[in-house]
Formats: C-alpha cells, sequence, structure tokens
C-alpha cells in the first residue's frame, strides 16, 4: 500500500494524513462493498469496457464512496475531473465550470462533472445543467444522499441513469479494517466484541469505521486491549441516528407501519423505540399510528381510533419521557388487533365513482321540498321514513337513478366486521324482498 502515498511529502507526513485518504482506492476493482457497480461484471466497469459514459446520479448513503468512484471514472476515462458542491456554489459557478468544459471540449477533452449534494441545487440550477448535458459539454456524475425521485428534476433524471450506492455490510467494513491494519503495520487492540461493536459503530459507513479505528489507535496504551465498554468509553460514540429529513426516517416509519400490518407486535416495538431514540416527533409517531388505525384496522376493531387518539392526548398530556410509554401501548394494540382495509379500499372507491359521477342528482325522493315548486316538482315524493317501517329498514335505493346501485364496502369475516357482514347481508336480503 505504499504506493498511495506522495513521493513529494516529506518524511513522517502520510502519517498525518486521515486513514481513509491514505486507503483511497487507486482504481475501481479496489473499492470496496460495490460490487454491483464496480467488480468484474459490475455496471460501472462494463462502461468503462465500453469506452462510452454517461450522465449519472450517484445515489447513497454518506461514506459508500461516491467521490471516490467518480474521480476513478474520470481517471479511467481519461476525462478531465472538475468537482464542485451545490452547498457552497451558486449560479456564477456554475457558469465558469461549463466555460471551462467548453474551451476543454474545443481542445478535443471532455470533462467529468462531479456535483456533490445535488439536491441542494434548486429546480433552476438543476435545468442549467440541461444544455450542457445534451451537447456534451459535461458528463454530469451528481451524488446525493436524497431519494432523487423525490428531489432532482424529472428534466434532469430523464438524462441520466440512477446508480444506487449500497452501505458497507460488515464485510465489507472487516475488510476495510484488515486493510487499515495491513497500512498501519499494526492490530487493532480490540478483542472480538469490540471490534464488532465497532464495525456497527460505523452504521454501513466506511469512512466512519477508518476514522473510528484512528481514534481507537490513538487512545491504546502499549499492551491495551479494549472490550466493548472500554470502546464505548473511548469513542464515546453509538451507531448514528438518521436524519429525519432524509431516507432514514422514511424507511423507518415504512418499516414500523408495515409490522404493524403484518400483526408483529415485537417488530412494531422496535423500530418505534428506534425512532425515538432517534429523537423523532412523539407526536408524529402519534399521527402515523392513528393513520394505521384507519387505514390497516378500520371496522375490524373500532376502538383501535379511539386508543391511538387517547394515546396521543397521553403524550400530549404526559411530555417524553413518561407519554412515549402510552404511544406503545397504541402500537402494540394495532400490531395485535383483527386487520381489515375494508372501509380504506370502500373510501377510494366511492371517491373514483363521485368524481366520474359528479354531475349526477340524487333521486329525488331523498330531496327535501322546502318550496311549493320543488314540491310540484316531485322533490321529496315516495320517501319512506325508516323509523316507520318494519325493522326500521325501508330498503329504497339512494343512489343516482342514472348510476344504479353501487357496493363499495365489503367486511371481511374478522372481528367487529363479521357482526357488519351479517347486518348488511340481512339488510340486503330484506331491500330484495321489499323491492321484488
Amino acid at each position: 500500500m505504499s504506493d498511495l502515498f506522495s513521493p513529494h511529502e516529506p518524511p513522517g507526513m502520510e502519517n498525518r494524513r486521515p486513514l481513509a485518504d491514505r486507503l483511497r482506492p487507486q482504481n475501481l476493482a479496489e473499492v470496496t462493498g460495490q460490487g454491483h457497480l464496480t467488480g468484474e461484471d459490475g455496471v460501472l466497469t462494463r462502461m468503462i469496457a465500453s469506452g462510452t459514459l454517461g450522465s449519472m446520479i450517484f445515489w447513497g448513503p454518506p461514506g459508500t464512496g461516491k467521490t471516490t468512484v467518480a474521480r476513478l471514472l474520470s481517471g479511467q476515462a481519461g476525462l478531465a475531473f472538475e468537482q464542485i458542491s451545490a452547498i457552497f456554489s451558486g449560479v456564477a459557478d456554475l457558469k465558469k465550470v461549463f466555460e471551462s468544459a467548453r474551451a476543454r471540449r474545443m481542445s478535443g477533452r471532455q470533462t467529468l462533472l462531479f456535483v456533490d449534494e445535488i439536491h441542494r441545487f434548486n429546480r433552476a440550477q438543476q435545468d442549467s445543467f440541461l444544455p450542457v448535458m445534451e451537447d456534451g459539454t459535461v458528463i454530469l456524475v451528481g451524488a446525493t444522499t436524497e431519494n432523487p425521485s423525490f428531489e432532482l428534476n424529472a428534466a434532469l433524471l430523464s438524462r441520466a441513469r440512477v446508480l444506487t450506492f449500497k452501505p458497507h455490510d460488515e464485510a465489507s467494513l472487516g475488510e476495510l479494517l484488515g486493510r487499515a491494519e495491513e497500512i498501519e503495520a499494526r492490530p487493532l487492540p480490540l478483542d472480538e466484541d469490540a471490534r464488532a461493536s465497532l464495525i456497527r459503530m460505523a452504521d454501513g459507513d466506511g469512512r466512519a469505521v477508518l476514522t473510528l479505528a484512528e481514534e481507537v489507535w490513538r487512545a491504546a496504551r502499549k499492551e491495551e486491549i479494549f472490550d466493548a465498554a472500554a470502546l464505548q468509553e473511548i469513542v464515546q460514540r453509538r451507531a448514528p441516528v438518521y436524519d429525519k429529513g432524509q431516507d432514514g426516517h422514511y424507511n423507518l416509519i415504512s418499516a414500523l407501519h408495515k409490522c404493524v400490518r403484518g400483526s408483529d407486535p415485537d417488530a412494531a416495538l422496535y423500530y418505534l423505540c428506534r425512532m425515538f431514540d432517534a429523537g423523532e416527533d412523539p407526536l408524529y409517531l402519534g399521527r402515523r399510528l392513528v393513520r394505521m388505525a384507519v387505514e390497516d384496522i378500520g371496522l375490524a376493531d373500532p376502538q383501535a381510533l379511539v386508543i391511538c387518539n387517547a394515546a396521543k392526548d397521553a403524550y400530549d398530556y404526559l411530555g417524553s419521557p413518561e407519554g412515549e410509554l402510552a404511544l406503545a401501548q397504541a402500537c402494540v394494540y394495532l400490531a395485535t388487533a383483527p386487520k381489515s382495509n375494508a372501509v380504506y379500499t370502500a373510501y377510494k372507491s366511492a371517491m373514483r365513482a363521485a368524481k366520474e359521477n359528479g354531475s349526477l342528482l340524487p333521486p329525488k325522493h331523498i330531496l327535501n321540498a322546502p318550496t311549493k315548486l320543488m314540491k310540484g316538482e316531485g322533490y321529496g315524493d315516495g320517501y319512506r321514513y325508516d323509523h316507520d317501517e318494519p325493522d326500521a329498514f325501508s330498503g329504497q335505493d339512494y343512489f343516482p337513478e342514472k348510476m344504479g346501485r353501487k357496493t363499495f364496502y365489503d367486511p371481511p369475516e374478522r372481528g367487529f366486521e363479521r357482526e357488519l357482514r351479517k347486518r348488511l347481508e340481512w339488510w340486503a336480503k330484506l331491500r330484495r324482498e321489499r323491492n321484488g
């Protein structure tokens, strides 16, 4: 690994460079953890072999090699490399980069423009890339930690291929640590459990695992070996929590919702606690639990909505952390309740019908006739007051005449909706009998 050091650096200076920088790959084959992109049959490997590169968006969490891979691509494809960050750049900076790229192209060399945090550019700034992408002035490689579908213009996405960078798994993080030990010519002073704990702390971030390793080496005395508890004390760090504005937030709430829907209270509690621990707003979680009650439980257990609203109010009253227990109770109740999306499905079907038949008037017999004119037009004629009918049921048709009778709500044979189904079947039988 000595070829990673610059021959122009003064003696000893190489050890002052961060470990992550000293371990930076020199070609695509050395990139760790992204075999689907940089391996022998990886997408980017095939692109390089074909001799052509197109514009791309690199989407993935921090520390997965997006910047490094962009540099390697430009080098292996013989392209000029320009890098800007959307955090520190504006329209004037973009114009300068585009002008340089045009001049370079005139001399026969194309530019790979790497834009870090590209999602931070506004829509107009993102649109400014389109002309230089289309005429070949630049090959754009944008890097983002955010979901491109939500953060990037459709026009930009239509001209660039989205490639997903995966978080490092335990094996690839372990490989990075092994390479670090090789370059340092000394093992990490950690026992087996502590080593596994350090890998978990990195949370899939290659840069983080190397930074943590450096902290351990700095802290260790001669012959000292840290266990997991000592490691925690030394680095004062646990696994990073998600940014509530990024994908981690949506991934965990999605996982929580699916665990509730899948009737797994243990997994649901785990994800709920993950979000509490990450600093999520408990009232946001309360609102999501209410949503789950109406979408996935519905009338299979009408108490679900009542309990979720009560839990939300209890948190509002008690605050944190005591109120979190009320939300946990609601979460377990939802996960263990009978499930039904019958009302949810019925609502969507009824909404479609309302949009398609929104101009149809209700039948005249169920309309009031407050004036003589309206009475003369037949408003209210033939209406039968259900409370005066046998079984308090008239069996009249209430849909617009041109629409005909429709069925939207189809309760399953589960929970309280089993009882509702019996009622609906009984009324359907009476309706047939009374309307011939």
